[in-house]
């Protein structure tokens, strides 16, 4: 194993995260404008109003992402495993 395929595991790994993280980020960060835009308008500066909103959201996107993101992570698995198996031939 050279330094470029550790390189390239790395970097997928990396992406991989990134790819998985997003919707759930995504998610929140809109709700956070609303629940803040909301905040800005009625003038209501409780900075808690936007916790339970956001938790909501935020596990409702997993719930829909989890099949997706299970089958990402299944994926990558297989490819380390194989990976794995060419480095002992």
């Amino acid at each position: 194993m050279d330094a470029g395929m550790v390189t390239q595991l790395l970097m997928n790994f990396f992406m991989l995260a990134a790819k998985l993280s997003a919707p759930l980020l995504i998610s929140a960060l809109v709700v956070g404008l609303l629940i803040g835009l909301f905040q800005a308008v009625t003038q209501i500066n409780d900075s808690t109003l936007g916790f339970l909103p956001k938790v909501i959201v935020v596990c409702l996107a997993m719930v829909l992402a989890w099949p997706w993101m299970q089958q990402e992570i299944v994926e990558y698995t297989k490819h380390i495993f194989q990976m794995i198996e060419r480095i002992n031939r």
